[in-house]
């Protein structure tokens, strides 16, 4: 099984811009709302896999991107991105970077959790899911974040996200922010592209705001 594939050869692989703009082609033969938002190429923003990748997501919930990117770097600094230096560190070294005790538990349930990386790679997207949740600090929403941008899935979609509400509002002219059910559901017509679906959504987002803070 080479890299990037799944044990369900039905669930796509985002690899590079070409499997975008098949996903994009693809949204907008089935849904042509979407062609203000694919107007311009989609970002990829893939990332890497592995612990690291977890971890400054936990380091990122609840805090400023400003913050969470200060916090990272100190720990980058003090080489607290792998397992073994998470569970060798003391409570104080933990937190000198500015860890919270919260996360400091997350941080340290996820060095003990003994993820086997390559093998989430491999997983059906369902099983990634929940796998991830399992992990005390891992809620849906990062483990759908994962799946989507560190393992490429293409069909995996973030509903409980507050900018892809708002932008389907905005996107489809609805009369009120959808919930994370609602939204959810939505989604559901656009798989099996439903990262493509958010990364269109998110641009959209990002281009809305900006004619909003030029006005």
């Amino acid at each position: 099984m080479g890299p990037g594939m799944t044990s369900d050869p039905a669930e796509r692989v985002i690899h590079g811009p070409d499997c975008l703009a098949e996903g994009a082609a693809w949204l907008l033969r089935a849904d042509p709302r979407f062609a203000p938002a694919l107007a311009a190429p989609l970002p990829l923003r893939l990332k890497p896999q592995g612990f690291a990748e977890l971890l400054s997501a936990i380091v990122s919930q609840q805090v400023s991107t400003a913050s969470a990117a200060a916090i990272w770097g100190r720990l980058v600094a003090a080489g607290f991105t792998t397992p073994a230096a998470i569970a060798a560190a003391s409570d104080d070294d933990l937190r000198a970077p500015g860890l919270s005790r919260p996360k400091l538990r997350y941080a340290r349930a996820l060095a003990a959790a003994g993820l086997d990386f390559p093998a989430l790679a491999a997983m059906p997207t369902a099983r990634v899911i929940a796998t991830l949740t399992d992990v005390p600090g891992i809620g849906l929403w990062t483990a759908e974040i994962h799946a989507m941008f560190s393992l490429g899935r293409a069909d995996v979609f973030a509903p409980g996200d507050l900018a892809l509400q708002e932008s389907a509002r905005l996107l489809f002219g609805l009369s009120a922010r959808p919930t994370e059910r609602e939204l959810r559901r939505l989604a559901m017509a656009w798989s099996p592209w439903r990262s493509v679906a958010a990364r269109a959504l998110w641009s959209y987002y990002r281009l809305a705001k900006g004619r909003e803070g030029a006005g």
